[in-house]
Order: structure tokens, then sequence, then C-alpha cells
């Protein structure tokens, strides 16, 4: 199972980690924490020194109730980034977190390898073609509504099915536009009540009836803290527990803010495994 990263093939059949770089003021957990060149370039080394295959780089708040940032504010904070992170390490593999399609194919052309959409094309009618053109790898995750109505979006019939009935018609919308390579992304936190979210990772290897390579996305979220009575900042012992229940249900990249500990988790995985 390999993704063609401009050239570059990834085999996700060993699981991988996606490092997030938010440069948002205003992000659930690291919201402002990289405010210059600097900043950026040290996490940007960190990570990539931890062992993260992929660095996911977001200008657009996604937690719940986020505030509206225009498509050139967007730009204005992840172009230079990508830029600055390619003059310094330029083989990193930059994944873009957006959901509009002249962000992806600003980013792709500076040299960014992969779209992490979290509307699966649904809040851009050109997302879907214009990632098709651009011939990259796509992440395509499953929500309801947006980022500021996505929480009272969380009725179902039936949780599961109904997001692998979401994917096959995305998926099929994908492939209509040539994107071979599709990773799909459950979204844990959006449109989810904190139970859903717990019913979904506990069921989260039914999604490989799509044939698609699993993004699991856990990392410091509320249904973490919540549960513990504690914090984002107090949430990476919880994070790195679910992250091992997401490998042993199909995951094949962890997206984190903690590489090192999530490297950790998939080390100690493919040790099990292997006895």
């Amino acid at each position: 199972m390999t993704i063609n990263c401009k050239g570059q093939l990834i085999d996700l059949s060993q699981p991988k980690v996606m490092g997030v770089l938010n440069v948002t003021p205003d992000s659930f957990y690291d919201g402002g924490s990289y405010k210059n060149a600097t900043a950026i370039l040290n996490q940007a080394e960190i990570m990539l020194k931890e062992g993260a295959t992929f660095i996911d780089v977001g200008g657009y708040s996604s937690r719940p109730g986020a505030d509206f940032v225009s498509d050139d504010e967007e730009l204005k904070r992840v172009l230079p980034i990508v830029e600055l992170i390619l003059k310094e390490f330029p083989e990193t593999l930059i994944s873009i977190d957006t959901f509009r399609s002249e962000v992806a194919k600003q980013t792709i052309e500076a040299g960014a390898v992969l779209i992490n959409d979290i509307s699966a094309g649904k809040l851009d009618k050109d997302m879907i073609e214009t990632v098709g053109k651009l011939d990259v790898p796509y992440i395509m995750m499953h929500m309801r509504g947006n980022p500021k109505t996505m929480q009272q979006q969380t009725d179902y019939k039936d949780l599961v099915k109904d997001i692998i009935s979401y994917f096959g018609e995305r998926i099929s919308e994908a492939y209509k536009a040539k994107i071979n390579d599709i990773i799909i992304d459950p979204g844990f936190g959006f449109a989810k009540t904190l139970e859903q979210n717990f019913e979904l990772l506990n069921k989260m290897k039914l999604l490989q009836i799509t044939d698609k390579p699993i993004l699991a996305g856990i990392s410091r979220k509320s249904m973490i803290y919540k549960t513990l009575s504690t914090s984002a900042s107090e949430a990476l012992n919880g994070t790195t527990a679910l992250n091992m229940m997401a490998l042993e249900n199909g995951a094949s990249i962890l997206r984190v803010h903690d590489v090192k500990e999530a490297m950790e988790c998939i080390m100690l995985f493919n040790k099990l495994k292997s006895n």
C-alpha cells in the first residue's frame, strides 16, 4: 500500500507519523505557538528528527466554533511556511491542511506534496478537480457541516455505516477526477459526540472495507481530556493510549502533535505484531 508524493513512493503498510504544525492563532492546542521563522524551523526540525514522515501545515483552525478566515489570510499564513521549511529542509514531505482549492493549488506549486481536506471536497466545489489536476495524494475526512456548525449535526442512524457510505460517495467523486492516491480520515471530534468518537475508534477496523489507508487524528482531542477531566496540555498519555488502539484497528498514519511518543507507540506496536 503506497502513495506517490511527487515521485517518492511512501509505503503505508508500515504505519507512519504526520506531525502537526499549526500556524493559526486559535488552534485548540498549539494556537500561536509558532510566531516566527525560528520557532517554526525549530519545531519542524524536532519533528523530522523524531521520525515524522509528513509535516501537516494548517492556517485555518478547524476546532469547533472556529472563526472564519479569508482565502488570502490563509495563504498569507501557510505559503511562507512551506517555502521556509523547504528552503531549510528540502526533503520534507509537507501536507497542507485546507479545504480550499486555491490554497491547495498554490501550496502544492510551492512544493507541498499532499492535501489534507477536512471536508472531502464538500466545502469547495473545485477542490476534487483541483487535486486531480495537481496529481497529489488526497486525505479526505468525514465531517458534517463546517467547523462552526458541525457539533449540531451528530444525529446518525448508524454511525459507522453512515461514515462508510459517505466515503463511498466521496471516493467515487475522487476517482472521476483521476485522484489516484486516497487516504481516509474518520474525523474524530468532527460532528461526533464524545460517545460517538469512542464507538468509532472501537469499530474503526470496519472502515478497511473502503480499501484505503486510514489516518487517525486523535492527538490531544477533547475525547481524551474530557474523559480524563483534564486539559489538552495534559492529554499526551491518553493520546498514546488511544493511538495504540488506532494502530490495532487499522490506522496507517497517526496525525499527532507529539512525534517522538507516536513513533515509540508504532515501534512497540510493530514489536507486538512481529511476535
